[in-house]
């Protein structure tokens, strides 16, 4: 018995279930429901066909509960494995990208290393690079943050005072100096106070900006903190404090400071003429001073270097608003509109009048910037040399590149006084003694050294003038004699005989004066 039951097998049936055959086994619940059914009839037997339909749905709905997790269960595993692959694609996407980025870089510091050898060199056009570009999705880059800290000085009480005059010497600092005078300016005309500005920030804003000054011959940091220095001096000497906001002294001050950022060493002429990156950008309208301001501006909207991070909205947009029409005064394109408009306003000039003091601050910063020959010769002359060795720069690469040279940048045809004599007659003496107008002050410190220096160039001029006319006449100078005489005797060689040529007694007579001038004596 135990082995006939233990092999027993049910038996399977086919049950008519709502019009459906369904293949069940003897064993089964609904088997055996049914077969109850089918032996009873009226009452229970609806009773118990209902039971059986209910007992059916939840069989029903549990298989289909039970078949949504599974699904789910894969779907879920299906969802990580997809993920993961993702994410593995993406990581070694982001590698390669890196690796690309190194690669760029390294390409990007070979062409600017071949870009200054063809400069050096004098080759064929290139082009006119900044520090400052835009990538090709129109993302600015950022400048370089790892700039290095600079040690604090304590000035003396004679460098502060020194500070306020245009006598100032610029020659005689560091650029660690520098810097630490541009900080102490900021404190003292009480910048750092009225507009809240962190200490350390206004640290990293100027370390910020004298690394985007370039290693130019005269637009470099040293002419940066030329410029800002004679701002400073100006302030003082026309009491602008008492006349003026502290808004306009920040405008004033931050202007000068950033007015030639990132300036590649060759003007808007040759920007214009040889369709730079630069004058494409800006239409050909200030391209460098539309730089200078976009990348003074790039610099401030680093959180680490923003100096007007605690300043109201609307008061930042006014601030930005009127530093970027400073700088781009400084463009001498528009030097006779703006000092015509400064003239009208001069005679009746009136600080309360926000036009007026509009103007006053461009043909301040104007003055500030070409401010050079109000210094002390021996401050001003070198000056002129950078100058003239960035023009030369200039000329022999339009030369290169044939394009056209301005004569005042032709290093065969201008000469020291030819290149000043003009510019200060015609340019910077109308400009000061219009400023002399509303200031009265300055002329005996501004405007009479710009005179002397006229007078200084133009002697310059006249002895040249006189050498040009005696060379042709000799072809070698063989003894000077007599100097102290009425005439000045020199034994000429000419086509091989020796002569005797007096000079006339007016290029004596000015060889004597830039003697005495250049020794002290009267």
């Amino acid at each position: 018995m135990g082995t006939s039951s233990s092999s027993y097998a049910p038996k399977t049936v086919y049950l008519d279930v709502d019009g459906k055959m369904q293949k069940v086994s003897e064993t089964s619940d609904l088997y055996i429901m049914t077969r109850c059914s089918c032996s009873k009839g009226g009452e229970a037997g609806d009773k118990l066909r209902s039971q059986i339909s209910s007992h059916r749905f939840l069989l029903k709905s549990r298989s289909y509960v039970f078949l949504h997790f599974c699904f789910r269960a894969f779907r879920i595993n299906e969802l990580k494995t997809e993920v993961t692959n993702r994410l593995a694609m993406l990581e070694k996407r982001v590698e390669l990208e890196g690796l690309k980025m190194v690669e760029i870089e390294k390409c990007k510091n070979d062409l600017r290393k071949l870009r200054d050898e063809m400069t050096s060199k004098g080759g064929g056009r290139v082009t006119c690079g900044c520090k400052y570009s835009f990538t090709e999705d129109g993302k600015k880059l950022s400048p370089r943050r790892d700039v290095p800290n600079y040690p604090k000085y304590t000035l003396s009480q004679e460098t502060i005072e020194a500070l306020k005059k245009p006598t100032f010497d610029v020659w005689h600092w560091e650029h660690n100096e520098m810097l630490s005078c541009l900080e102490y300016m900021y404190h003292d005309l009480g910048l750092v106070k009225e507009f809240n500005m962190n200490p350390i920030t206004l640290k990293r804003w100027l370390l910020g900006i004298q690394e985007n000054y370039r290693n130019n011959p005269f637009h470099n940091f040293r002419h940066c903190f030329c410029v800002s220095q004679m701002m400073y001096g100006m302030i003082h000497l026309c009491n602008l404090q008492e006349r003026l906001t502290m808004t306009d002294m920040c405008i004033l001050m931050t202007a000068a400071v950033c007015h030639d950022l990132d300036h590649p060493g060759y003007n808007n002429t040759y920007q214009i003429n040889a369709h730079t990156e630069l004058a494409v950008r800006y239409n050909d309208i200030s391209p460098l001073e539309n730089h200078h301001c976009a990348v003074a501006f790039q610099i401030i909207s680093m959180p680490e270097c923003n100096i007007f991070a605690n300043i109201e909205t609307e008061a930042f947009k006014h601030l930005r608003q009127a530093i970027i029409t400073l700088i781009l005064a400084t463009d001498m394109a528009r030097h006779g509109e703006i000092l015509d408009s400064f003239k009208q306003n001069v005679d009746n000039f009136d600080f309360t009048n926000h036009k007026h003091v509009t103007c006053l601050k461009l043909v301040l910063i104007k003055c500030c910037d070409i401010s050079n020959e109000v210094r002390p010769t021996e401050v001003a002359e070198p000056w002129l040399d950078c100058l003239l060795e960035e023009y030369f720069m200039q000329s022999d690469r339009e030369k290169s590149e044939g394009l056209p040279v301005a004569p005042f940048m032709d290093r065969d045809k201008v000469t020291k006084p030819t290149a000043q004599i003009g510019f200060i007659k015609f340019v910077l003496i109308p400009m000061f003694e219009t400023v002399m107008k509303l200031f009265p002050q300055i002329e005996e410190i501004m405007v009479q050294p710009l005179r002397d220096s006229r007078d200084h160039y133009e002697e310059l001029k006249q002895i040249d003038d006189a050498m040009t006319e005696v060379k042709p006449f000799s072809s070698h100078l063989v003894d000077l004699k007599n100097r102290g005489q009425s005439h000045l005797h020199c034994m000429l060689k000419i086509n091989g005989t020796n002569m005797e040529y007096i000079m006339a007694d007016s290029l004596y007579r000015l060889l004597r004066k830039k003697n005495n001038r250049e020794h002290g004596h009267l």
